[in-house]
């Protein structure tokens, strides 16, 4: 397996060998030379010999570590999520190959899809007013300052837990473009999938209510993006509590995602080849012997 970081390293090392090759280059070319100018494109010379030795060496444990991934996945993988009752929720349209990718991880971890949605953005709030304002017991979704948070924080709960889902039913025709699977049991863990950009005014109030709400439950909850996603969603998982990982299209990805949603070891992070990630993968602890599923 040939990850990001293999071939920044494997590039960064081509850069530096042509850094020599210029160097020497112009050291051939040119006559000349003090002493002292000499002296300093030797040091350059020596410094970039390093930094290529260095760099020979990070591609060959990369391409170690890759080999071992791909070796020993189905292993760790295993029985990491078994039993495990997964609700996965698009915040836009559903991306096939995020959707592949997450179904791989699932597959190999012994855990099943307990339900999908994909969620309209921006929300339509005139249209969600439409359906609701009238409900005395929807109605104050809508009303108040603090509406679009309160209506994001609630559609977080009924997707978790289940159940009778009373907003969820309302708002489907104005709000989901896509679903699967039913609503009465509640999850294991949820998986977050934003595949539009920033949200501003009340759509920017509602998400964050969302996201906030998921990421105060006492369940694993991870947003996960492809490699290379632009723009990512990194940062507003972070700013709002909930662990990510921004690699879920390689394997190594898919093992952090499953250890994150096992919630063994209350384990958390952000996890993929991005500069400020915790790391490319959680501790990897055993395989739970047991594993229990929340009633439904």
């Amino acid at each position: 397996m040939f990850d990001l970081r293999y071939h920044v390293a494997s590039l960064a090392a081509v850069f530096f060998a042509l850094v020599i090759g210029i160097l020497v280059g112009v050291a051939l070319a040119t006559h000349g030379l003090s002493h002292a100018e000499r002296d300093t494109l030797r040091r350059k010379l020596d410094s970039s010999q390093q930094q290529v030795a260095q760099l020979q060496v990070q591609v060959a444990d990369l391409q170690k570590e890759g080999n071992l991934i791909d070796n020993t996945y189905s292993a760790l993988m295993s029985g990491r999520l078994s039993g495990k009752r997964v609700a996965v929720l698009f915040i836009g349209s559903v991306d096939g190959k995020t959707r592949r990718a997450i179904n791989d991880t699932l597959a190999a971890g012994g855990a099943s899809l307990l339900r999908l949605r994909a969620i309209t953005v921006p929300l339509d709030g005139r249209a969600v007013a439409n359906r609701i304002g009238n409900r005395p017991l929807l109605a104050g979704f809508v009303r108040g300052p603090d509406h679009y948070a309160k209506l994001g924080r609630e559609l977080a709960d009924e997707f978790l837990i289940g159940g009778d889902t009373p907003l969820w039913n309302a708002l489907e025709p104005t709000l989901v473009e896509e679903r699967s699977g039913g609503t009465k049991k509640s999850a294991d863990s949820v998986i977050v999938v934003r595949t539009v950009g920033p949200q501003v005014d009340g759509t920017s109030k509602f998400l964050n209510g969302l996201l906030s709400e998921f990421a105060a439950l006492q369940t694993p909850v991870v947003g996960v993006e492809r490699t290379g996603t632009k723009p990512s969603a990194v940062r507003v998982y972070k700013r709002v509590g909930l662990s990510s990982v921004d690699n879920v299209d390689q394997r190594v990805g898919q093992l952090a995602l499953a250890v994150l949603l096992s919630g063994v070891g209350g384990v958390s992070g952000h996890y993929g080849f991005r500069p400020d990630d915790d790391g490319v993968l959680p501790s990897v602890g055993p395989v739970p012997s047991t594993s229990s599923s929340a009633g439904g």
